[in-house]
């Protein structure tokens, strides 16, 4: 247990100073690292029958899926950021689905998408630093 909790403060202090020092771009690319982790936990809590996990999971996973599309600039993002807002949508709701499916397809399904965005914010960070 020790050893459990010492990797998890290592973790933390590690996180904090990574979202210290980050641009916004960053920041969305280290929040989406986080999403697809607790993304294959979710998955892997449907395939295993950890029903209990599988929703603490799912709900962590849509509402940092929220976070993310609340801090769209929907008034001056345009028609990239409303439909990157619409997507986002999608995918809590494909993952609500997929928790009262028990569907792990459906899961991967989101995977996909958000590797998709994540590889979108890649370019922007290379086009801008």
């Amino acid at each position: 247990m020790a050893y459990t909790d010492a990797y998890s403060d290592y973790h933390a202090v590690n996180l904090d100073a990574q979202t210290a020092r980050a641009s916004p771009v960053e920041l969305v690319l280290l929040l989406t690292d986080g999403l697809l982790d607790e993304l294959a936990r979710a998955r892997a809590h449907i395939v295993h029958k950890r029903y209990e996990q599988k929703a603490k999971s799912i709900d962590k996973c849509v509402e940092i899926i929220h976070g993310l599309s609340s801090s769209l600039d929907l008034e001056h993002g345009g028609e990239v950021v409303a439909n990157l807002a619409n997507l986002y949508d999608f995918c809590a709701q494909h993952l609500n689905g997929a928790g009262i499916k028990l569907d792990p397809t459906m899961v991967d399904e989101v995977v996909r998408i958000l590797t998709t965005i994540r590889q979108g914010w890649q370019g922007v960070q290379a086009r801008h630093g």
